[in-house]
């Protein structure tokens, strides 16, 4: 092994850059971009265009939950507690395999209470949701 003694070379300047601590900056900059992208997609504000009125679906393979204002709930114009509306729902899709389930709902009521029956249907196996609206 040979080692530089000469005094005069170690003032001369460095002319070669460590790029080392840069790539590490980098990668740095690359994990925050890659963690924070999907986070910012979420908070675009967009206002979304109107749509026309579509044909409603044929009566025969639909069922109807609807939520009034106090927050009762009825399956097909019948009052149903939340107990037994997974109950009723999976005697529907049993007599037919393609029922859509349309909810209605309040504007007064809870979106808890929405959510309720929505997660009630899930589990009742209920695929097809439809959602009535005004106009």
């Amino acid at each position: 092994m040979a080692f530089k003694t000469d005094s005069s070379s170690d003032r001369e300047a460095m002319s070669e850059i460590n790029v080392t601590p840069l790539v590490d900056v980098m990668l740095v900059l690359l994990v925050v971009f890659i963690v924070t992208a999907p986070l910012l997609t979420q908070a675009v504000k967009v206002d979304l265009p109107k749509t026309e009125k579509t044909d409603p679906a044929p009566d025969e393979h639909l069922a109807t939950i609807a939520i009034d204002a106090q927050g009762q709930i009825t399956l097909n114009d019948q009052p149903q507690p939340l107990e037994t509306l997974e109950q009723g729902l999976r005697d529907l899709q049993q007599a037919d395999p393609e029922l859509i389930v349309q909810f209605q709902a309040d504007t007064a009521v809870p979106y808890g209470r929405v959510a309720e029956a929505m997660a009630v249907a899930h589990k009742a196996g209920i695929t097809k949701l439809a959602f009535i609206t005004r106009e």
